[in-house]
């Protein structure tokens, strides 16, 4: 049995459900769930916080988890990414009244507050700058405000929330954070861990994909062919009018209406766009 940590609230706990169904396994109906056994792919998955999934993972109390990049590395678990899922993204930054004239050297001997300590005090070793850390559980951007930091170090998705504290970003990125699968550092890849890793692609791939298809004269056929090469390859089906062939092809979905002008255009007819569930590549 695989058992599996998932993020219990927060903005990861959403999406990162929704990608697990679409994967073909159960999920919680009520938030008060904190345990949930899926008979048919036996898998048992633990709803528990965010910031602890990393923790049970390097324990080796449950086999695999999904959290974010910077929980993971926040942790200091003996835990590893095992697979990026392409959700939650955001970025780790520094921001302080007026930032936009600050370099992080300006940092010595100022007062940085944040909720991610060991995150923090490991990249501030790494480049030689000393500062005291002030560990805060939420709202860091209300700090500077208060007076109890001189600047602060925060997850950062739009910078609204800091631009409306009078913060302003400076720096290069701190860590470019999204959602992970991790595992324990010293475990052996299951064939279950595999399975559930390979169901994880093929959502994270039809999410990228859709597939379309288009007839087309065999004479623009080589053209065509150029506009959709597929994942691998298009399939082509003659039809019953002589000159004719039937495409099927995977595109990129932020291509797809650039693609379908493309082909229209070259003189293909009969464009049609069919949206993935999932795949297996």
């Amino acid at each position: 049995m695989l058992r599996i940590a998932v993020p219990n609230k927060g903005a990861l706990s959403e999406p990162a459900s929704q990608m697990l169904k679409e994967a073909g396994y159960r999920q919680r109906r009520e938030s008060r769930e904190l345990v949930l056994f899926d008979e048919e792919n036996d898998v048992e998955f633990f709803f528990i916080r965010p910031r602890d999934v990393a923790v049970y993972v390097g324990a080796g109390t449950v086999d695999v988890g999904i959290t974010g990049r910077d929980l993971l590395l926040d942790s200091g678990a003996n835990a590893v990414e095992h697979r990026c899922l392409g959700f939650a993204r955001s970025t780790f930054r520094f921001a302080a009244p007026g930032g936009e004239a600050m370099q992080i050297a300006d940092l010595a001997g100022k007062r940085i507050a944040t909720s991610y300590d060991f995150l923090l005090k490991t990249y501030l070793e790494e480049h030689g700058v000393q500062a005291h850390v002030v560990h805060l559980d939420g709202a860091v951007e209300s700090s500077v405000r208060l007076g109890i930091a001189d600047a602060i170090a925060d997850v950062v998705e739009t910078g609204s929330t800091l631009r409306a504290a009078g913060l302003h970003v400076f720096g290069e990125p701190l860590l470019r954070s999204e959602a992970v699968l991790i595992r324990n550092a010293n475990a052996e890849i299951s064939r279950e861990l595999k399975i559930l890793d390979g169901r994880l692609e093929g959502v994270i791939v039809a999410r990228g994909y859709v597939l379309i298809d288009y007839d087309c004269k065999e004479e623009i056929l080589s053209e065509a062919v150029k506009l959709t090469p597929g994942f691998q390859s298009p399939t082509i089906s003659p039809l019953h009018d002589d000159g004719w062939v039937a495409v099927r092809s995977m595109v990129p979905k932020k291509d797809m209406n650039r693609v379908m002008d493309e082909l229209y255009a070259a003189g293909a007819r009969g464009i049609i766009v069919t949206p993935l569930l999932t795949s297996r590549i």
